[in-house]
């Protein structure tokens, strides 16, 4: 869970000001300036700022983000601000934020999750079409190695090419003519105000979306009370209890943001229930399944799903996949 607030903690005064860092794309500002205008409605006559910086995820669109093997790859130059003291929090997509944070961290809040749902969108020759009708060689573009996984599973017939690039960058290169569809997530394109370009969401027995995809994470400076009581009013209880669950499982399986790793979660009752899946690369093989307990120690659900997939041969396919990455970094491709 996230670490609570103490009931009789020493008494603090909450922080005059507040500094945000964030990545500047656009989908981050947006993000970022709702948490913003949220925070200063809640706490009025709180001045609060924001640093906006480009991260090593930004810089390098050369290269395939799995290829480039590194789990902070979004959030590593935001956490410095916090830990040198130019920032009291970060705001990040809680899909990039990685399952251990450095020493000195913590996980404040988690905000409500819009759709984590993955979507197609298509070039406007393609309208008629959807990924089950889509014709043969068709090219999808993804830079999203699970979702690539659980596509190439369901639909061998379909071309996939790597795509780099914020979400506007990426719908320039579809409009472009230089692929047919791309598969984004649907709430970085409601927030966008983009949701007239999806075409299709597609269903989780399809796939199932990212680890913590649709929620905001709100990283902070470790047991600093003040802050820690300003940022917890946007904290969103169901959402909490279903993306501690999800990174349980992530964290479980050693995986990262570039691992063929999937999950959907529900809350049912007092239960948390948690679907999770591993695929290859080549798509050959998956292995999914559903484990649920009590919301009240979601990380226990996310554990015991990821051991049922370990003992089903989960270990065996990251192993390869870990070992086929290391291999492509040492030929430096």
């Amino acid at each position: 869970m996230l670490p609570a607030i103490e009931t009789n903690p020493v008494p603090v005064s909450p922080a005059p000001c507040l500094r945000i860092a964030s990545r500047r794309s656009q989908l981050a500002m947006v993000q970022t300036n709702w948490v913003k205008a949220e925070l200063e409605k809640a706490h009025p006559g709180l001045t609060i700022s924001v640093e906006a910086m480009a991260t090593q995820g930004d810089k390098v669109l050369d290269v395939a983000l799995a290829k480039i093997g590194d789990k902070g790859l979004f959030t590593k130059e935001l956490e410095a601000q916090m830990l040198i003291g130019r920032a009291e929090i970060a705001v990040h997509s809680l899909k990039d934020l990685p399952t251990i944070l450095p020493e000195g961290l913590m996980l404040g809040c988690i905000t409500a999750r819009e759709n984590p749902a993955d979507v197609l969108v298509v070039h406007e020759h393609f309208r008629p079409y959807r990924l089950e009708t889509l014709p043969e060689g068709s090219c999808i573009g993804t830079s999203s190695l699970r979702r690539l996984a659980q596509l190439r599973y369901h639909y061998p017939h379909l071309i996939f090419k790597d795509v780099r690039g914020n979400v506007l960058t990426r719908l320039e290169k579809l409009d472009a003519g230089l692929y047919d569809g791309l598969i984004l997530a649907a709430a970085g394109l409601e927030r966008l105000d983009l949701a007239h370009r999806i075409h299709q969401v597609i269903a989780p027995e399809i796939s199932l979306h990212a680890v913590g995809q649709g929620a905001l994470g709100i990283e902070c400076v470790a047991n600093n009370h003040g802050v820690l009581e300003q940022i917890r009013v946007l904290n969103h209880e169901d959402t909490q209890d279903r993306c501690l669950a999800e990174r349980a499982f992530l964290r479980e399986l050693e995986g990262g943001c570039q691992v063929p790793i999937g999950v959907n979660s529900t809350i049912t009752g007092e239960n948390v229930v948690l679907t999770g899946m591993v695929a290859s690369l080549d798509g050959q093989r998956l292995i999914r399944d559903q484990c649920h307990g009590p919301r009240h120690t979601p990380e226990m659900v996310g554990q015991q799903l990821a051991m049922a997939l370990k003992d089903q041969g989960a270990s065996a396919i990251l192993e390869e996949i870990f070992a086929s990455t290391r291999v492509a970094g040492a030929h430096g491709d």
